[in-house]
């Protein structure tokens, strides 16, 4: 309905400019001073033909009414003018202060003006609708006398201009609504931190021409104002980001995704000019990742912040502590600040777990849910432990590789190693073996499987310094490998049985 209107607006004045200049001219000409001098001369109100006076309301509404009524009342608290053809609204149009007036509708009146003081004398508004009608502009200052009201509706206007301080002075607005407009930038003024307005619950700003949107500062909003702000219908540019931001609001069930979700939609990049939803970026096209609620994680010894990021504003909020724990003064770790977030450190490893905060008012309950995750390093040490993984990973890898050389670069000493004798070498290369020693039988046996052709037993030799004391877990005495050697086969058999015996045995042996 706001598009008709503002078309039928342009293509009357495009008429004035063309074919039809001198047969509209005279009766537009003739059209300000008729309702110049109805809105100064103002009809009394009639409470029996045109009104209807019920207490302290008074209903004009379809009365096909040109101007506002003259002579009302000042004990009014409602005041009903829609469904008519009043185009202007002066200062004038009440000489007289109305203190108790607190609603007035002019919704479907084709009204194209309003002065810069035509709420001068109803300072005590609460509630003020102007939807329906075809407002171009919003000057600056225009509201300002306005400081008590609480609902403004403009919604279904021709608005495309609108001036950063419009709405300055309305200390008390908790819902605006400028839907279905020629609206193109995001009045993030009236949200933002410094310059917002405090009581502000409500922004539906749906079905305009929006094609940017403040995302970063959207996100970083509180809960309880993203769940009154309503942007969709406006087709900006389609975006991983708005993506994200977009499911971060319905994972929260924010209202103006869950209740809107579908209708929140995207341009996508080309010529065509594609249409989608935005929540379906993830399926196609953008191929966006999907978006999950991040947990809190640090480091022991730091501090963190935990908010109680509500969808209400006026709550009670209460924690308690992983364990099911209520916070109590008793604990030194945690401890609920006066913006009811909570402080917890410095961090232990025990920290980590589950916080629960609670928000309840009398007609509202909400709870949430904060994971944290405390690793165990300091933020300092984290580095640290990287370099000492790193070191630790470099020592396995050399001590494999010398395994690897000991085991097939190390010169063979036994004498049945390729390249050597079948018959047995000097003394002294095998007498300081510290490897299990076999007996005599078994080196015959292998003597002759090699002798037919068999594969024969390997050793690898560990030479020891001769001057040696001690020796597989005994004491060796002076000379004893040399009697070993000058003495018959029974000592040798006698002494090596007795090297196996003290290398392959968990109890000491006593001799």
């Amino acid at each position: 309905m706001g598009g008709s209107l503002c078309v039928s607006h342009r293509a009357t004045g495009s008429l004035l400019r063309k074919g039809g200049f001198i047969t509209v001219l005279p009766f537009a000409l003739l059209l300000p001073a008729v309702r110049g001098g109805g809105q100064l001369m103002g009809a009394p109100l009639d409470c029996h033909k045109t009104c209807v006076c019920a207490s302290n309301i008074v209903s004009c509404s379809k009365m096909n009414l040109t101007n506002v009524p003259s002579a009302l009342p000042k004990y009014m608290a409602v005041l009903d003018l829609s469904f008519n053809s009043i185009t202007r609204l002066r200062a004038e149009w009440t000489p007289v202060r109305l203190s108790k007036l607190s609603s007035l509708l002019l919704s479907n009146n084709g009204l194209d003006f309003l002065s810069s003081e035509a709420f001068l004398h109803v300072t005590r508004l609460q509630y003020l609708d102007l939807s329906s009608n075809r407002l171009h502009q919003l000057d600056e200052f225009i509201f300002e006398p306005l400081e008590h009201l609480e609902v403004l509706l403009l919604y279904n206007n021709c608005i495309s201009q609108i001036d950063r301080s419009a709405f300055s002075g309305l200390n008390s607005l908790q819902k605006l609504y400028l839907s279905h407009n020629q609206i193109s930038r995001f009045p993030l003024e009236l949200v933002k931190e410094r310059s917002r307005l405090e009581t502000l619950t409500l922004l539906d700003v749906s079905s305009n021409r929006i094609k940017v949107f403040p995302l970063q500062e959207l996100q970083a909003l509180p809960a309880w104002i993203k769940n009154g702000l309503y942007f969709h219908n406006n087709a900006p540019p389609c975006s991983c980001e708005l993506y994200d931001m977009l499911v971060r609001w319905l994972l929260k069930e924010l209202s103006s995704v869950t209740d809107f979700g579908r209708n929140h939609t995207c341009v996508l990049p080309g010529p065509q000019k594609e249409t989608m939803s935005i929540l379906d970026l993830n399926k196609m096209n953008l191929n966006c990742s999907e978006v999950m609620i991040t947990n809190e994680e640090a480091f022991l010894e730091q501090f963190l912040l935990l908010d109680c990021d509500t969808r209400q504003k006026n709550v009670i909020k209460s924690w308690v502590l992983p364990g099911n724990i209520p916070l109590s003064s008793a604990n030194n770790t945690a401890v609920m600040r006066s913006d009811s977030r909570l402080q917890i450190g410095p961090l232990k490893a025990e920290d980590s777990g589950v916080y629960t905060c609670y928000a309840t008012s009398d007609s509202f309950n909400e709870t949430l849910y904060v994971t944290v995750v405390v690793f165990n390093s300091t933020m300092n040490g984290g580095l640290e432990n990287l370099k000492t993984a790193y070191t630790t990973l470099v020592a396995c890898l050399v001590s494999l590789v010398m395994v690897l050389i000991y085991l097939y670069f190390t010169p063979c000493h036994c004498p049945c190693c390729p390249g050597h004798d079948l018959e047995k070498s000097q003394p002294q290369d095998s007498l300081h073996s510290s490897t299990v020693s076999i007996s005599q039988a078994h080196e015959e046996m292998g003597q002759e499987r090699v002798a037919s052709g068999g594969f024969p037993y390997r050793h690898v030799g560990f030479l020891d310094i001769k001057e040696q004391l001690e020796q597989n877990g005994r004491l060796n005495p002076i000379g004893e490998e040399d009697e070993g050697w000058q003495g018959d086969s029974r000592e040798r058999r006698r002494s090596d049985a007795e090297s196996v015996s003290s290398v392959c045995s968990d109890t000491p042996m006593v001799v």
